[in-house]
C-alpha cells in the first residue's frame, strides 16, 4: 500500500459560492433542531420566528435599512425577481453585463452599454431614460465575472432625475462594500460564507412590492422560509469583518505573477476600474474555459 502526498486545496471559485463558515453550520444545526414552523404561534414556533427576526435585523443593520424594509428570500435570484415583478408596468433597463437573473427575467429588457473596462456608459443611460420615461433600472454593484464596481452614486442621480427606480444587484458585493444608493437591493448568503438558499430584498419605503399568494414575509412571497439557511446567514453577519484590503493585495500579487508568466491577453479584465477585492478575471486566448478549470483541479 502506498501513501501519496496531496496538494493543499485552494478555493478559486468563491464568487460562485464561498465555503460555508463553521459558525453558519452550527447555527443551521441549532435552527433545524427547533423542529417548528415559524408561522406557528406555540412556543417552538415563536422560537423559530425569533430566528427569522434576528436575521432580518442583522440584514437591516448591515444595509442601513429598517427591519420592515427587509423581505427574506431564497437568494439573490428570487430577490431580483420580486423587485422586477413589482415593477411589471415599467420598462426594464439593465446594464449589458448584468447577471442572467436580470437579463432573462423579461423579453423586453433594454440594455445600457459598458466601456472597455466594463463600466456603465452614463451618457447612454441618460439618453435611454430620456426615451423610455420612468423605468426600473437594474445595475450590479460589483460584477460577478470581472469584479468591476459601478459608480452607483452617479447612476442613482441619473435614475432619480428621470423619475425612475434603481434595482441594485449586491449579491457579490454584500459584506465587501457599503450598501449603495438604491430603491431595491438584492443579496444572497452563499457568496459571503453563509449557506445556499437564503437571501433578502431591501426595498425603500416608497418602493412597491408585489403581493403574492401565501402569508409569508408580509404576503410578498409564498412558501415556508428556509429557517436553517437564514439562521446560518445571521451567524455569518455577526462575525468580525474580513480584511478585504489584504484580500485585494493578494489578488494583485496573483495578477502580477500570472501576467508576468505570459500567455494572458491584455492583463486583467476591468483592470482600469475599481474592482471587488476577491475577483480576478484573466483571458487565456486559445484555451477553452472548461480545459482551464480541469487543469486547475
Amino acid at each position: 500500500m502506498h501513501e501519496f502526498a496531496t496538494k493543499t486545496h485552494i478555493m478559486l471559485d468563491s464568487a460562485a459560492s464561498a465555503p460555508v463558515r463553521a459558525e453558519a453550520i452550527a447555527a443551521m444545526a441549532a435552527a433545524a433542531a427547533l423542529g417548528a414552523n415559524p408561522a406557528s404561534v406555540h412556543g417552538p414556533g415563536r422560537a423559530a420566528a425569533a430566528v427569522l427576526e434576528r436575521t432580518r435585523t442583522a440584514v437591516a443593520r448591515m444595509t442601513g435599512a429598517t427591519p420592515e424594509q427587509i423581505t427574506l428570500t431564497s437568494g439573490g435570484t428570487e430577490a431580483l425577481a420580486l423587485a422586477i415583478a413589482s415593477n411589471a408596468a415599467l420598462p426594464l433597463v439593465a446594464l449589458a453585463t448584468e447577471h442572467m437573473a436580470v437579463l432573462g427575467a423579461r423579453t423586453d429588457v433594454q440594455l445600457v452599454p459598458v466601456d472597455g473596462d466594463g463600466l456603465i456608459r452614463l451618457d447612454a443611460l441618460q439618453g435611454l431614460l430620456a426615451r423610455t420615461g420612468p423605468a426600473l433600472v437594474a445595475v450590479q454593484q460589483g460584477n460577478n465575472e470581472t469584479g468591476v464596481v459601478q459608480p452607483l452614486g452617479e447612476v442613482a442621480a441619473l435614475v432619480r432625475a428621470a423619475g425612475s427606480r434603481l434595482l441594485v444587484d449586491a449579491v457579490q458585493s454584500t459584506g465587501k462594500l457599503p450598501a449603495p444608493p438604491h430603491d431595491y437591493l438584492a443579496m444572497s448568503a452563499h457568496k459571503m460564507g453563509g449557506p445556499m438558499g437564503a437571501g433578502a430584498l431591501v426595498a425603500a419605503p416608497d418602493a412597491p412590492l408585489l403581493a403574492r399568494s401565501g402569508a409569508q414575509e408580509g404576503g410578498h412571497r409564498p412558501g415556508t422560509p428556509n429557517l436553517p439557511g437564514l439562521a446560518g446567514w445571521a451567524a455569518v453577519l455577526a462575525l468580525p469583518a474580513t480584511d478585504w484590503a489584504a484580500v485585494a493585495a493578494r489578488r494583485d500579487r496573483l495578477q502580477a505573477r500570472l501576467v508576468a508568466a505570459g500567455g494572458v491577453a491584455h492583463g486583467a479584465h476591468g483592470a482600469g476600474a475599481a474592482r471587488l477585492p476577491h475577483i480576478l478575471s484573466l483571458g487565456l486566448p486559445g484555451v477553452a474555459a472548461l480545459t482551464q478549470l480541469m487543469a486547475l483541479d
